[in-house]
């Protein structure tokens, strides 16, 4: 399996390094351009963050953010290169096939190097002077990609110079490492910006998703034709963390449409195709072969696996370059609808990503959620969790997605597969929100909240904003946006939403006992969220608590009642047989 924590590094002027937390940088070559107006972005959104003010800046529209992205990335080369090599000498020989707008190192398995010219025309001059290598015992598979090795002529005279190339771990910190950063936090605000700061998606780690994601499109485009891989989930919806999964999707919609600009006269000229009997068969047969040239013929793809069976077919693998663990799949547009949306969510507020991402570590501390698939809540739930409360404050914080729909032009509407997910993709028109509490207040309240959510009877559905009556018996119930029938938190049993009930009271009480007694942030001691994140100090809150239950009589006439809300009369069968567990 690949590895997940990746070391990187980049070069950029002292002057515009940040002090407060180490950050891969990068050098900004010859090309201006994107690369530069997005370094100045994303400076102005840390401070945003900081203030907690709104960036005024004009926000881009998901889909050309993906569309920029993809432009950089078809322009990129990834190049495996020697442990020690004169970093000047690496870019005088490349810059032969054209300038070069930035670049960076990281380690996964070696030293790699991920350079992006200002040109397409540069990464065909370079694929030209490319040499298949000759085996002495295996025989080489010849494939012309963007994935290169770099061998030194003459090793002594590059492995003798001074300069080399220091190479610093870009994982997310260990548990020791964070809560040493939050205990000397100012304040609980800062804990949480501070967190995200940690763990979010780098500039560097983005844009090697995204060459990854254009280097299995060059496999696939052997066969389809215009087809286009694109990221979706937490790679690029703004709520991914360092060392998450790569979730893939192969767009085909692009082979065959028709230019109408081009068609003229009394003919109709169509493909000659093979027919299958279902969409499904067709998903099915196509990651099948894609599955096969990955295993085959993708240089660094390990570890192939083809899951054609299940609900919604894919191909996992490894990308050993890049580190990431990658999931494959077509005919999931509904999936890249999502990721649009929780993008959008969570631009409108610089408060939305600290609070998940706190509320999302908090969980994972104390086992709400994992990796492996059961009956643990899923990142994408505790995601529709934060943003549903916070369509409940007063004044909302974020609008509901039925108001993004009312506010959606002709160009905006969008229906996948019968399901309306049409809503409004130019952030610029989106009011904000007058709302100013402070992030310390809303994660108090969202404990307060959610320890005392009628989860027996009611459900969380963010298109409405607000508590409906639960149209089934499970015990965790939060309607998907656009499959509007589906529970995206089926999987859930009653054990596991009563641990995160419970961990969430006491989560709150340790909050409003700080209050009365917060120490020095400089005495080292954990506090805040610090604290919340430390499972032995909530459990000793729980056990203390279980001390002072109620009488067994109380007790067992709360279990009846329980049991009497859970009735079949007052349940809704809706016959669902389909379950989404999907992580964001």
């Amino acid at each position: 399996m690949a590895a997940r924590g990746v070391g990187m590094l980049a070069r950029l002027p002292l002057c515009a390094q940040r002090s407060q937390v180490l950050r891969p940088t990068h050098r900004l070559l010859s090309c201006p351009g994107t690369v530069a107006a997005d370094a100045k972005r994303e400076e102005q959104s840390s401070r945003s963050v900081e203030t907690g003010s709104e960036d005024r800046t004009p926000k881009k529209k998901f889909s050309e953010v993906q569309k920029e992205r993809r432009e950089q990335a078809q322009r990129t080369v990834l190049i495996h290169c020697p442990n020690k090599i004169s970093e000047k000498k690496f870019l005088k020989y490349l810059s032969q096939h054209g300038p070069i707008s930035h670049h960076f190192f990281y380690e996964s398995f070696g030293l790699y190097a991920v350079v992006e010219f200002c040109q397409k025309e540069s990464v065909t001059s370079l694929q030209n002077v490319t040499r298949t290598p000759s085996m002495e015992t295996e025989a080489a598979i010849p494939f012309k990609s963007r994935f290169f090795n770099l061998k030194l002529k003459n090793p002594s005279s590059q492995t003798s110079e001074k300069s080399s190339i220091p190479c610093s771990n870009h994982s997310p910190p260990s548990s020791k490492k964070l809560s040493e950063l939050l205990c000397y936090a100012e304040s609980v605000d800062d804990q949480l910006n501070t967190l995200l700061k940690e763990f979010q998606l780098t500039e560097e780690d983005i844009k090697l998703r995204y060459l990854t994601c254009s280097l299995i499109e060059d496999l696939a485009a052997a066969y389809f034709q215009d087809c286009t891989v694109r990221p979706f989930g937490s790679s690029v919806n703004s709520f991914g963390k360092l060392g998450c999964d790569l979730d893939m999707f192969l767009d085909l919609d692009e082979i065959g449409k028709l230019n109408t600009s081009k068609t003229s006269g009394n003919f109709l000229m169509e493909f000659q195709v093979k027919n299958v009997p279902s969409e499904r068969i067709a998903t099915q047969k196509i990651l099948s072969v894609i599955g096969e040239c990955l295993d085959h013929f993708g240089p660094g793809c390990v570890g192939v696996q083809k899951i054609l069976n299940a609900r919604c077919p894919l191909v996992r693998f490894s990308h050993q370059a890049s580190g990431f663990q990658c999931d494959l799949t077509t005919n999931n547009r509904i999936a890249l609808k999502s990721s649009e949306l929780l993008y959008m969510y969570g631009a409108l507020d610089s408060r939305v990503r600290a609070l998940v991402f706190s509320i999302r570590c908090w969980a994972r501390a104390h086992s709400l959620t994992s990796s492996i698939p059961g009956s643990w809540i899923t990142n994408f739930s505790l995601t529709m969790m934060v943003i549903f409360f916070l369509q409940r404050r007063s004044p909302p914080i974020l609008p509901t997605l039925d108001y993004l729909k009312t506010l959606a032009d002709a160009e905006d509407k969008c229906i996948i597969e019968g399901h309306n997910c049409t809503f409004i993709r130019d952030l610029n028109r989106i009011k904000p929100s007058g709302n100013t509490e402070t992030l310390e207040s809303l994660l108090k309240e969202f404990f307060e909240y959610f320890g005392n959510f009628a989860f027996n009877k009611n459900s969380i559905n963010i298109r409405q904003g607000r508590e409906q009556n639960k149209p089934e018996c499970s015990p965790l119930h939060i309607q998907n946006p656009f499959e509007t029938s589906l529970n995206i938190s089926k999987n859930v049993n009653q054990s596991q939403l009563q641990k995160f009930v419970d961990l969430a009271r006491e989560s709150a009480w340790i909050l409003s006992q700080e209050d009365k007694d917060r120490p020095s942030p400089s005495s080292n001691q954990p506090w805040g969220l610090a604290m919340l994140l430390q499972p032995s100090v909530v459990s000793s809150v729980s056990l203390a608590k279980k001390k002072r239950r109620k009488p067994a009589s109380e007790r067992i006439k709360n279990l009846l009642e329980s049991i009497k809300s859970h009735s079949p009369e007052n349940d809704t069968d809706t016959n669902g047989k389909r379950t989404v567990s999907t992580q964001a």
